[in-house]
């Protein structure tokens, strides 16, 4: 079936702070550009008194709307409100977060005059949506289904609630993959393009997003396996971490030099945020750069110099954080840093000198990979399995083989408060585990199954994913009741948990989707919700590009009234200078009456645009009189054949 009779899946990376989107198309993986012509977009949605914005446009505006610009969102995506993650994160937003039910996270902001609460599903699937139109944009035909990829370290409640997310968005979620398998998947197509190396290569991926750090170790064939063979990192460590600390030097270093905090301070931290991304960004090639802020806060500005010696030194507790999960993750693959034959660096912040530096120093020198593109290697990677999926792609594409493993253990709770791990850290996926349990206590007929992930082997410390009851068990002495738990994994790395009783044959099951999932309902909301919003998104499109075509327009003709009263001096057509005038006074009128109603309706801003149209022909009917000896009682309805003198007669690039 060919791509134009088949339309393929895409492959989506939802990052924290940057999102990204590829296709299959042309016989290879295309990096798709959103509207402004980025090949990112921001992961920003933000409100105000009119509209919602998505993408560049919402971050453009952040410094100046702190409090209705949601971003990170990432980080509160299948999380509780309780989690300690989440309360340090709650301190360092400009954005309101407050408990909602089942202690679920949720977004407060003002919109269009009022109050409104937004999960962090709703956020995301704004931003899903967003990428999924900006694919339709460049296929020319709707979107259905999708390959996202998840940091590999995201717990089953996260990949769950970002499945929940893609199904608000109106994408079918056909394979979730870990971003660091993604990657590696770019690598491994891109490696047999360049090179003929035979055998096995162990790479290890090393990926530090902007909120988000994944390090997996994978085996790649030359058939085209490739296995996963151990995963650690960190959700919470990223490039929005590194600009957390230096927003904290400075706030400290504006309150020494100033004896005053901004601290809570919401759009002073919101302006030097947007300031501090800039200098890290500067300073990865840089030695030094200067931060310049007008009225940071009570007509005070602030300035001072950076250089990468001071970004190194408050950050270096984290960089080195990272190097500790390499070394975990290759622990756990019982592998010593000198079988790794390749590491490749996926990620914006792997643009840091001082990462890089103690990466290679790790790796006793060896020279690091940075021939993918860290910014849109995951995407390409969920391209090229999109494709697959898709039953599209070449030869090597569809002979890939995808060996992903789970990034934390699984068990349930036991007597005692005991973890008794089903599916251990690292297992392999898909994959189906059984183990046979006994009641604790005399004349037990209802038990609990609570599932956690994790690697404690307290239960409690752990984080719950879930739990379900069995009850109507048969009445008999401690331990004589058989329940058989089993605990099964998809290739989207979510879990389904069952459990029945031997006798009674007595069952129950869960899909875990921990409190930080959808509930039917909520995503059939949440659905309608996004409907609503695509409506009114469209509408104030329709509207823009009506303004842009006004203003547009009146600029063009005003350009050409300059151009026709030279052309009127040479060629000396007897037409009337005051014609002109007349004309561009009008054009001036328009222009001013733009700026004076920003909420003009599109049927006033098309009236106008007649006025304008209206004027231009007749000056083009005087010039075809004058020039043709046209005469106007030839008319019947419209003269199709006047052309404005200078071009096109109209000007309609929005």
């Amino acid at each position: 079936m060919s791509a134009k009779s088949k339309v393929p899946a895409i492959g989506i990376d939802l990052g924290t702070t940057y999102s990204c989107v590829a296709v299959w198309q042309h016989n290879r993986v295309e990096v798709i550009p959103n509207d402004q012509g980025n090949r990112t977009t921001p992961s920003y949605v933000a409100f105000n008194d009119t509209e919602r914005l998505v993408g560049d446009a919402a971050k453009n505006q952040a410094a100046y709307n702190p409090t209705n610009t949601i971003f990170d969102v990432k980080r509160l995506i299948g999380r509780r409100m309780s989690d300690e993650t989440v309360q340090e994160d709650i301190k360092l937003w400009p954005f309101k977060v407050v408990a909602g039910s089942y202690n679920k996270p949720k977004i407060v902001v003002t919109y269009k005059g009022g109050k409104k609460e937004f999960s962090a599903e709703e956020i995301s699937s704004m931003v899903l949506a967003k990428m999924k139109g900006v694919a339709e944009t460049f296929l020319g035909s709707t979107v259905e289904k999708a390959v996202i990829t998840v940091p590999a370290y995201f717990n089953d409640s996260q990949r769950q609630s970002t499945k929940d997310a893609a199904k608000v968005a109106g994408l079918e979620v056909v394979n979730m993959i870990n971003e660091p398998t993604a990657a590696a998947i770019a690598y491994a197509l891109d490696k047999r393009v360049t090179s003929s190396t035979d055998g096995k290569m162990n790479v290890l991926v090393f990926d530090l997003g902007g909120g988000t750090f994944d390090v997996s170790l994978l085996t790649i064939d030359k058939e085209g396996v490739i296995e996963v063979k151990a995963t650690g990192g960190d959700t919470h460590l990223g490039g929005q971490d590194f600009d957390n600390r230096m927003v904290d030097y400075f706030v400290k270093e504006f309150k020494r030099k100033h004896k005053e905090d901004i601290s809570r301070n919401l759009k002073a931290l919101g302006r030097l945020r947007v300031h501090c991304e800039r200098a890290k960004r500067i300073i990865s090639t840089a030695i030094q750069t200067m931060i310049d802020i007008e009225c940071l806060s009570n007509a005070i500005d602030f300035s001072a110099k950076f250089n990468r010696a001071k970004f190194e030194e408050v950050n270096m507790e984290l960089f080195n954080k990272c190097i500790e999960h390499v070394k975990s993750c290759l622990k756990d693959a019982k592998m010593d840093k000198a079988s790794v034959d390749e590491v490749v660096l996926v990620g914006g912040s792997t643009r840091i000198p001082k990462v890089q530096e103690l990466l290679q120093e790790f790796f006793n020198g060896k020279l690091l990979c940075q021939r993918i593109n860290p910014d849109e290697a995951v995407a390409h990677g969920a391209g090229f399995l999109a494709a697959k999926l898709s039953g599209l792609g070449d030869e090597a594409v569809r002979g890939m083989e995808l060996i992903d493993v789970t990034p934390l253990s699984l068990g349930i709770y036991s007597n005692g408060d005991v973890m008794q791990v089903l599916i251990p850290k690292n297992t392999p996926i898909p994959t189906k585990k059984e183990r046979t349990f006994f009641t604790c206590e005399d004349d037990q007929t209802d038990a609990n199954v609570i599932v956690y992930q994790g690697e404690r082997l307290k239960s409690t410390e752990n984080y719950l994913l879930g739990q379900f009851g069995l009850s109507g068990l048969p009445s008999a002495p401690w331990g004589e009741v058989e329940i058989i738990v089993c605990f099964e994994i998809d290739a989207n790395g979510i879990l389904n948990v069952s459990a029945r009783e031997i006798t009674t044959g007595r069952n129950n099951a869960i899909k875990i989707t921990g409190n930080g999932g959808l509930s039917k309902e909520e995503i059939a909301k949440m659905i309608e919700d996004a409907k609503r919003y695509k409506q009114e998104d469209e509408a104030h499109l329709k509207k823009a590009t009506a303004r842009n075509t006004l203003d547009g327009y009146a600029h063009k003709l005003r350009v050409d009234i300059k151009q026709y009263k030279v052309r009127l001096r040479l060629k000396n057509l007897g037409l009337s200078v005051k014609d002109l005038e007349d004309i561009e006074y009008e054009i001036k009128e328009t222009i001013e009456w733009l700026d004076e109603n920003p909420d003009a309706n599109i049927g006033e801003l098309e009236e106008k645009k007649i006025e304008l149209d209206r004027l231009r022909f007749l000056l083009s009917l005087k010039t075809c009189q004058q020039e043709a000896k046209f005469q106007p009682s030839a008319l019947i309805l419209e003269p199709p054949t006047l052309v404005w003198p200078f071009g096109s007669t109209t000007a309609l690039r929005s």
